[in-house]
């Protein structure tokens, strides 16, 4: 039998009042590809930044190639052939796609007086054919794919000349079709001999993509299976220790009043090209809406317009019966409408803020976190320590940066700050996106007590599994516009498939709501239409009439629209993303970080 890959052996590592590895045994085989399965904190990354050169272990010993080994930094890593390729890409987006593969490997020319492009361009190009890649070494980064990037960062590390490579959370940005390529490129990988260790949290892909799996939990390794010879449900319960329901079960929905209606939604990109074209949808207190597709078909636009992080170029925003369509961010959070972004680094945290500020971030002007400009800090942080308690959020330090958490602990940090709201409405894109097993099951009962309770759910997914077990009403995008609004128990994957493809399926039935139904039915007639008061620019409220739960922020005009400020195309939501404070907001935006009041 042939030496390993890798073997470690009884790594420790602690960071300050964390085990975050505790004597674990790990062993990869020539040639496989290894899953290293975990919730998020079990200590899956830190173990393989303790094999690539980023910490050192505190106990413990590393053999590469039957050679032990130890690596002060990533340099002394890629020598000795190992290279990793991070969750979150490192990359320069102006540059080219050769020009990333070979920074800081560079060929020259002229006696190493300039950067050979030809060659760097030549070398790209027949090491992407040798290993399958679809990939253009002319083509900017920018330009490109999250798909297409992550082959990119690959190809770097093969330029580099790794035998051992290290994929952390690869899948946590990809559709499911950038998935299958990813599988098939590891089938690439280990065809010519090389070694992948997949850092992941998901069980399906672990299975399919793996021909071992290590499970890790609490630090420790608690066991090492054949991917062939197991089960989700035993592959959960030891991730988790205990059983796992992997399905949600759920009560039929009881649907009541519209709570959001939006009409005639047009959003166009920064070519001029609609990206949402024409939508009209409502959502009913007590219901999940689900809205699937392939990523890149309009849904991520067609949320900022719901949001507020950006102004439709038509079209209206109706919430609680008022009309929003130019209100700020935070006027919506005012009103009760709660967001989980899509990209929680960019719109969700603000990474050198620790949880306790990141906690505040929508709220931090009003009432029961600030008054006349000042805030509480003993109440922001009883309740971050109530988030990161209830969301299972680790390392549990209230003090921590945003920046220090896995990405699976920064979602579920900003899951618990939103659910923590008490919305009217929750708009969730991707809420589960790079989330363990057992988070994913409570998040899940979240957004289903949250539909129980009365409340309005947005549930926005690539996950066709999720949207389908959660959903009341399932709609599907396609080039900015819905193709279907269905039932989900009623349709096949394979007619979703269609869906989803911009087709229609005979016998599919359609259960699109009329956007501005009745009070109290649900499915009443439209609406009578109002018109905006005298003088105004814009339309009143959509939905009804009258709502005097509405939160409003009154105008001059005493009208009921939440219009304070008229946010471009091109700024809206840059400042005002999660809450967060600019310099030009008043005296009281400094007040956002602790120790500035004092």
């Amino acid at each position: 039998m042939s030496e390993p890959a890798v073997v470690m052996e009884g790594i420790t590592k602690r960071f300050p009042g964390v085990v975050a590895n505790d004597a674990v045994d790990f062993r990869v085989e020539r040639g496989t590809v290894h899953a290293l399965l975990g919730e998020n904190g079990a200590g899956k990354t830190t173990l393989m930044n303790v094999l690539y050169g980023l910490y050192d272990p505190d106990a413990g010993r590393i053999l590469v190639d039957g050679e032990e080994r130890s690596f002060d930094t990533p340099r002394d890593a890629i020598d000795a052939g190992v290279g990793m390729i991070h969750q979150h890409f490192m990359l320069v987006d102006p540059m080219t796609v050769a020009e990333n593969v070979v920074l800081g490997n560079e060929p020259s020319k002229w006696f190493g007086l300039a950067v050979d492009r030809e060659r760097a361009t030549r070398e790209v190009r027949e090491l992407a054919e040798a290993y399958g890649f679809d990939v253009d070494p002319t083509a900017t980064i920018e330009e490109e794919s999250v798909g297409v990037q992550q082959r990119v960062e690959i190809l770097k590390a093969l330029y580099r000349g790794a035998d051992v490579l290290i994929l952390d959370e690869p899948t946590a940005v990809l559709t499911p079709q950038e998935v299958e390529d990813l599988f098939a490129v590891l089938e690439e990988l280990t065809a010519e001999g090389k070694t992948v260790v997949f850092i992941t949290h998901k069980l399906g892909e672990a299975m399919e993509a793996a021909d071992d799996i290590t499970v890790l939990r609490d630090g420790e390794a608690v066991g090492t299976v054949p991917a062939a010879e197991t089960t989700r449900e035993e592959l959960a319960e030891l991730m988790v220790g205990r059983e796992v329901l992997l399905e949600v079960d759920s009560d039929p929905a009881r649907p009541g009043d519209v709570a959001l209606a939006a009409e005639g939604i047009r959003v166009e990109d920064h070519r001029g090209v609609d990206v949402v074209d024409g939508v009209d949808f409502s959502v009913r207190e007590g219901e999940v809406f689900g809205i699937a597709g392939v990523d890149g078909n309009g849904q991520a636009e067609l949320v900022e317009a719901i949001t507020g992080m950006r102004v439709p170029d038509d079209g209206t925003v109706g919430f609680l019966g008022v009309d929003v369509t130019r209100a700020s961010r935070r006027e919506r959070i005012d009103a009760g409408m709660a967001y989980v972004p899509e990209d929680r680094q960019e719109r969700g945290l603000v990474m050198d803020f620790d949880l306790v500020e990141n906690g505040l971030l929508g709220s931090q002007h009003s009432p029961p976190f600030a008054s006349g400009g000042v805030i509480d800090w003993d109440r922001s942080r009883d309740h971050a320590e109530a988030v990161i308690e209830t969301f299972d959020v680790r390392p549990g330090d209230p003090d921590a940066e945003a920046e220090s958490l896995s990405g699976g602990n920064q979602q579920k940090f900003v899951v618990g700050r939103e659910f923590s709201r008490d919305p009217a409405l929750i708009v969730a894109s991707h809420p589960t996106r790079g989330v363990d097993i057992g988070s994913i099951e409570f998040i899940h009962r979240q957004l289903l007590e949250m539909r129980d309770d009365g409340r309005a759910v947005v549930l926005v997914s690539s996950k066709l599994d999720e949207v389908r077990q959660l959903s009341d009403r399932l709609a599907v995008m396609y080039e900015g516009e819905f193709v279907g609004t269905v039932d989900p128990d009623a349709v096949s994957e394979e007619e979703l498939g269609l869906l989803m493809a911009g087709e229609r399926p005979d016998g599919v039935e359609d259960l699109t709501v009329p956007v501005s139904p009745g009070p109290g039915d649900g499915e009443g007639d439209r609406a009578p239409e109002v018109t905006g008061p005298a003088g105004s620019d814009g339309p009143g409220p959509v939905g009804t009439t009258t709502n005097e739960d509405a939160v409003a922020a009154p105008g001059s005009d005493g009208s009921e629209r939440l219009d304070e400020g008229e946010p471009s195309d091109g700024d809206a939501g840059e400042s005002e993303d999660v809450g967060t404070p600019t310099p030009d907001e008043g005296s009281d935006a400094g007040a956002t970080r602790r120790g500035d009041e004092e």
